[in-house]
């Protein structure tokens, strides 16, 4: 029965996902949250078990994202070379920061980045192409930065990359596919360190790898791959303005809902 729960939410997050247009953390985190307080998990794990399992899915759905984008042309591999290091070094230092952390600090975090997330695509506010790529420095410093946040929420990054790669002037097509490969050394890093933070947790559900709940995984991975393709196509068929507006109410509501379940 706990199975198709997690086949419910993948099928829930890939439509969502596929209609709005995100790689599936800010849809994928706070259903576990809600997954896994109902099967009464214990308290102090139920966050940093949703981050590093959302980080986990993220690893199949971005190889998917950037196999497509690269038949396309749209990936800047020297760019995501560049910017790798930084990456994997932010989100590694991330994860310790989380499993650090109690759970109403890190839903705190969560909330506050959705919020800021929703006003960002409600204003519709994007960075005017004013520069290149910074140097090695910068851009490692970038990569520290985007790594260290997507793996706090539970994100692929695509949220933070592609307005700072249309800001270093990369057309929008471009960063959209190289922000998407961007986001596989965040999941594959996340994912790991979630699992090596939480190997030493006590008394996390059985079938758990660390901070990583397998039967979440396995779920949301089957169904999510399934309904993305149709939310993509009713995106279709939806105004853009109609799309970005009913995303930003959700992620309100999502905010909301996280702040309300801390008190």
């Amino acid at each position: 029965m706990e199975f198709f729960i997690y086949l419910f939410a993948g099928m829930f997050a890939g439509l969502l996902s596929g209609l709005f247009g995100v790689g599936g953390g800010l849809i994928i985190v706070p259903i576990l949250v809600a997954v896994f307080t109902g099967l009464e998990f214990p308290q102090q794990y139920i966050m940093h078990l949703a981050l590093g399992t959302s980080l986990a899915t993220i690893i199949f759905t971005s190889i998917a994202s950037t196999r497509a984008h690269h038949n396309r042309s749209n990936v800047d591999w020297q760019t995501v070379g560049r910017i790798a290091p930084g990456i994997v070094l932010g989100t590694l230092l991330g994860t310790v920061v989380a499993t650090s952390l109690q759970t109403g600090w890190l839903e705190a975090i969560f909330a506050a980045f959705v919020f800021l997330a929703a006003t960002q695509i409600l204003l519709n506010f994007s960075p005017d192409p004013s520069r290149e790529m910074p140097g090695m420095f910068g851009t490692g410093l970038a990569g520290i930065s985007i790594g260290l946040v997507s793996s706090l929420v539970g994100i692929g990054g695509g949220t933070l990359s592609v307005p700072f790669l249309v800001y270093c002037n990369t057309a929008i097509k471009k960063a959209i596919g190289t922000s998407a490969a961007i986001g596989l050394p965040i999941a594959l890093s996340g994912a790991i360190g979630y699992m090596a933070n939480g190997l030493r947790a006590e008394a996390l559900p059985e079938y758990s790898l660390g901070y990583v709940y397998l039967p979440a995984l396995f779920g949301i991975v089957l169904a999510s791959s399934l309904t993305a393709p149709y939310g993509a196509r009713l995106a279709y068929w939806l105004p853009a303005m109609a799309l970005k507006r009913a995303f930003a109410i959700l992620l309100y509501l999502i905010g909301l809902n996280m702040l309300w379940s801390m008190f």
